[in-house]
């Protein structure tokens, strides 16, 4: 069963150390870090990703800026209490790492495969020049009856088919993880830079009781 669960949310990514780790927290003496990680789409463009490694996997590993790592693991919720809000947090949470000398053999450097359940309405909408575009939050069940609520969006036929989905339809979605700074206005005037993560979507089926709905 916990190697099911597991199953539904895979993480893969390939991408360059950036900045120093930040502790944190512990859990039964096992200590956790923050780090980030650098991974480049087809573009010029970089996502960067937050991770979360315990300190068991980098007992034989001095992981500095600048190495180049391949990553194994899960991408992971939860609700941290900031400027007067509950805002939901996504890291990477590492199950697996290697350094490696090279990202050239490496043709998908972020991958990610969730299966999990719609919690909430589904939002169309069209951008200025006709792109269309459909936010999804997908609950993704782990052991220990938690789940983990990962945003999602989806683009053109693949929007107008989620456009459609109820909450509670049970979904499977294939794509990346991608970060989009934005800027927010506080209540005081002041606007700062945030960035959200979520999973932007290239593949998802719906999931029936005798059979799967596909769209490519």
């Amino acid at each position: 069963m916990v190697d099911h669960v597991i199953d539904t949310n895979v993480v893969s990514v390939v991408g360059k150390v950036v900045g120093e780790k930040t502790f944190s927290h512990e859990i039964y003496g096992e200590g956790f870090y923050t780090y980030h990680i650098e991974v480049p789409r087809l573009s010029d463009i970089t996502d960067t990703l937050p991770l979360t490694i315990s300190d068991r996997l980098l007992v034989d590993m001095d992981l500095i800026p600048g190495d180049l790592v391949k990553i194994e693991g899960q991408l992971r919720s939860y609700n941290k209490f900031m400027d007067g809000n509950n805002r939901l947090i996504l890291t990477v949470f590492v199950r697996e790492i290697e350094k490696i000398d090279d990202m050239g053999s490496y043709k998908n450097p972020n991958q990610i495969e969730l299966e999990g359940f719609i919690c909430k309405e589904p939002v169309y909408r069209e951008t200025p020049f006709g792109r269309e575009i459909t936010d999804l939050l997908v609950a993704v069940n782990r052991p220990y009856n938690k789940s983990d609520y990962i945003p999602c969006i989806a683009w053109g036929r693949n929007a107008r088919f989620s456009s459609k989905l109820n909450v509670g339809d049970q979904v499977k979605t294939w794509g990346r993880i991608q970060s989009r700074q934005y800027q927010k206005k506080l209540n005081d005037g002041r606007v700062i830079d945030k960035v959200a993560y979520e999973v932007s979507i290239s593949k998802m089926e719906k999931v029936e009781k005798e059979n799967v709905e596909e769209i490519v």
